[in-house]
């Protein structure tokens, strides 16, 4: 929770990036802070970290404790084939990762609307209050679940590179690894996850945020005319890739130190991580 909160001001500045909101959309991410501030509040910098509060419990429980479930069904059916168990940690990680994505995606999408939205123009009150408007006036629990074809497409690639990658570094620094060695495994691994599924993740922020506004409304369509709107309107680094520093900034750290908290857990509590800890 500490991690999520210190770098909430980042998420919500990279969500206003990539959405092209109109007041934010020719700063970079010092000056977007900075103006969010002045033309806001300070605490405007933390708009939609409530809900990202009450998500990140079951998102990552989930995918933590249904990564190793899948992980163990797939050694089970796959047996002794070598190139399968090699890739096992890939299709497990990207299951769970789905999994987790489909339980909680609702208070994902209250989070960039809430997030999105600015001072002296706010259509949410809260999280519930949220809940409800978008459930009441835009289609029931399919308005909530918008955008959810572009994470999961995005997902696969991200949360099955990030487990793959991880589980091989592991490997490849040895038996033996220190608790810095599994940051820095973690952080590469984010790092190369992030660069490939990243389109998705704009394209899912545009599909949550359409109908917020006439501007927004635009992109209340598929994934694949989501994709090319996009594209056509802002190209590649200032339209399927808008905010991708961000990115690099909160996530990578944040992925570095979730699964080192992760392996580290699993150590403590006696299960088999398969190579042994060191602090330092």
């Amino acid at each position: 929770m500490c991690a999520k909160t210190t770098v909430a001001p980042l998420d919500r500045i990279k969500i206003l990036l990539q959405a092209h909101n109109k007041h934010y959309r020719h700063d970079g991410v010092v000056s977007g802070l900075r103006n969010i501030v002045a033309r806001e509040t300070v605490w405007a910098l933390y708009k939609g970290n409530g809900a990202q509060m009450v998500r990140i419990f079951p998102y990552a429980s989930t995918q933590f404790t249904s990564f190793e479930m899948y992980k163990k069904f797939l050694h089970q059916t796959w047996g002794d084939n070598k190139f399968l168990m090699k890739m096992s940690s890939a299709v497990a990680g990207s299951m769970a990762g789905v999994t987790a994505v489909f339980l909680t995606y609702p208070l994902d999408t209250i989070r960039a609307r809430l997030a999105f939205q600015v001072s002296g123009e706010h259509m949410y009150s809260g999280i519930v209050n949220a809940a409800v408007t978008i459930f009441q006036t835009e289609g029931g629990m399919r308005a909530l679940y918008r955008g959810l074809t572009a994470t999961v497409c995005g997902m696969i690639p991200y949360a099955g590179l990030s487990f793959y990658c991880f589980e091989q570094m592991k490997y490849l620094c040895g038996l033996v690894l220190m608790v810095p060695a599994k940051l820095l495994c973690g952080g590469l691994a984010g790092a190369a996850a992030q660069s490939f599924s990243y389109p998705f993740d704009v394209t899912r922020r545009r599909m949550q945020l359409a109908y917020m506004n006439e501007e927004t409304r635009k992109f209340g369509m598929g994934m694949v005319d989501t994709l090319k709107l996009i594209y056509k309107e802002h190209g590649i680094t200032k339209g399927l890739y808008r905010g991708m520093s961000i990115n690099y900034m909160r996530a990578i750290p944040m992925v570095a130190v979730s699964f080192s908290t992760y392996e580290v857990t699993k150590q403590m509590l006696g299960l088999d991580t398969g190579l042994a800890i060191k602090a330092g």
